[in-house]
């Protein structure tokens, strides 16, 4: 059993979507917080405004099962992995960090994710982990989300955890 830490996005129907995996999250795995859900704008790309969230779940399965387990429920929400990297998405779910593992690969899997670095990922992991700490820096995420270049990045708060879950 390991806790994973998980990055939630959408920009296409994305109050639905992200309900949606909300719900298949919570019928397979132990779900121990959600944070509130915030818009960002879209990184990488011109595009649709990004709902964004965070959720802690139990999981019984490796890094490299839970990730295929995400996949296939980003691709049960019609995610099409042929177009561009950065782009429009019904769904897309990462996990940042599992326990404290540091994993290159297989394929696009890193543990902690490079992303960690986007505020659309740091803040609302921040909000429900302040205290984990980060096994690269080992800086925790409330002192990552201090210290970030990105702290005064555009956002507001979309759906408050209590009334999305």
């Amino acid at each position: 059993m390991g806790r994973a830490y998980l990055s939630l996005g959408s920009n296409q129907d994305p109050e639905a979507n992200l309900r949606s995996a909300l719900r298949a999250l919570r019928a397979r795995f132990a779900i121990v917080a959600v944070s509130d859900v915030y818009r960002f704008p879209a990184v990488g790309f011109a595009g649709a405004d990004f709902l964004n969230a965070a959720a802690t779940i139990d999981s019984d399965l490796d890094p490299l099962a839970l990730n295929a387990w995400l996949h296939a429920l980003e691709d049960a929400h019609g995610r099409d992995r042929s177009g561009p990297r950065f782009g429009d998405r019904p769904l897309d779910i990462d996990i940042v960090f599992y326990d404290d593992l540091t994993l290159e690969g297989p394929g696009n899997l890193r543990l902690p994710r490079d992303e960690l670095a986007h505020a659309f990922v740091l803040r609302p992991l921040a909000e429900i982990a302040p205290e984990f700490v980060d096994p690269r820096s080992g800086e925790t995420l409330a002192a990552l989300w201090a210290a970030s270049p990105e702290r005064e990045t555009p956002c507001e708060r979309a759906i408050r955890a209590v009334d999305w879950g």
